[in-house]
């Protein structure tokens, strides 16, 4: 039988083609980790490239893992080629849910820059998440925040006090240095120009009250008497009040807005700038004028209030003109009347305080201009009942 030619066998022989040399030399790389137990730890073998596309394979890999608690476990970075944060954190939190101490976790043959990536995630793993704040502060909170924000404003408050009586100080020292012109026009514009508005609402206030005691009163077949609490509620109480808050809408939100305007503006910069005291110019006229003001407005208020609780009584209460005057001349005590005027002037020092005060507090932005005037306002609301309160309570412990 002849001899089989050499190339014969060989062409016979089955051939293994690329693809299957390529498998069979690296079937290590087609999973992402390999572990091999040692004598004294579980090496962890990081192959190929850690990245986020991988991360899902990288996941089921290591999970699978027959990991052992309380052994030692070693990442070794020899055939790493590639990682980034997110491998890691995988990497991490699935020996972390296995079990493992961040204390028996160690690395070798660890290229530099993949040592730091790990050491920089397995550090961000570590920290404590700090509670976010919460959107819903509580009533407590709340409570605090205002009560601080309030005492601090009250500090302020004192301290412009004392800086604007220094000032009225110097200025009765020196009386050249007064500002008549700018103090007679902020007298027309905060006094003068407001007379219309106070006579209208003051007005209103009166035929409101009037008809509504008028109202109660008819039941009884006691009109007249009408006429003597509409006089004491107008002249010692809703007169002063009332014409307060419309001046600290009116002219404390002015004040602040013109003074925060001048102040974003560098106006006073340059005040300072000349030699000038921006209190002597800006603050004093406006607290003269406003404090002699005031009271001009609550007499104004006092006749139109009265006024419109004559209109009632003569329209809706059967009460004549000529009775009216009388009996309001009868019961009309003039203390009552003194008393509002008197609350005027304190009523106005503080909205022209605070007003100012609030003013130069503006910081050089448009924004907050507005929210020192909206402040002033409140503020001012706020104090002129407080001390429209403590009028009330002294006043009668003074049996007034």
């Amino acid at each position: 039988m002849p001899p089989r030619h050499p190339n014969v066998a060989a062409a016979r022989r089955p051939r293994r083609t690329d693809n299957a040399i390529s498998a069979t030399a690296r079937p290590a790389a087609l999973s992402p980790i390999q572990f091999s137990p040692e004598a004294d730890a579980d090496v962890l073998y990081l192959q190929g490239a850690w990245r986020l596309d991988r991360v899902p394979a990288i996941a089921a890999a290591v999970a699978a893992l027959p990991l052992r608690v309380g052994r030692s476990c070693v990442l070794d970075g020899s055939r790493l080629s590639e990682l980034d944060t997110n491998a890691g954190f995988v990497l991490f939190h699935r020996l972390d849910e296995a079990g493992l101490d961040a204390k028996t976790i160690g690395t070798r043959h660890m290229a530099e820059r993949h040592a730091r990536l790990l050491q920089l995630v397995h550090e961000h793993m570590r920290c404590t998440p700090v509670a976010a704040p919460s959107a819903l502060p509580s009533m407590v909170q709340q409570v605090g925040k205002a009560t601080l924000r309030a005492l601090r404003d009250l500090g302020a408050h004192n301290a412009f006090l004392g800086e604007v009586a220094l000032e009225l100080l110097t200025l009765l020292l020196r009386p050249r240095r007064f500002r008549l012109r700018e103090t007679v026009s902020q007298f027309e514009s905060a006094t003068v120009d407001a007379i219309l508005i106070v006579a209208l609402m003051t007005f209103l206030i009166g035929v409101v009250f009037t008809y509504l005691l008028g109202v109660q009163a008819q039941r009884y077949g006691a009109t007249i008497f009408v006429v003597d609490g509409v006089g004491l509620a107008i002249c010692r109480e809703l007169s002063p009040m009332l014409v307060a808050v419309i001046v600290a809408g009116r002219s404390g939100a002015a004040f602040t807005a013109q003074i925060g305007s001048m102040k974003v503006q560098e106006e006073t910069d340059a005040i300072q700038t000349l030699g000038l005291s921006t209190v002597q110019v800006l603050v004093i006229p406006r607290l003269i004028a406003l404090a002699l003001g005031l009271p001009l407005l609550v007499f104004i208020g006092d006749v139109a209030g009265l006024a419109g609780g004559l209109l009632i009584s003569t329209t809706q209460l059967s009460i004549s003109a000529t009775a009216f005057i009388n009996r309001l001349h009868a019961t009309l005590d003039l203390s009552a009347v003194v008393i509002g005027l008197a609350k005027a002037p304190v009523f106005a020092v503080f909205i022209a305080l605070i007003a100012c005060r609030m003013g130069l507090a503006v910081a050089r932005d448009a924004r907050s201009v507005g929210e020192h005037t909206t402040s002033t306002v409140v503020q001012s609301i706020v104090w002129v009942i407080v001390l429209d309160a403590a009028f009330a309570v002294t006043l009668q412990w003074l049996d007034i």
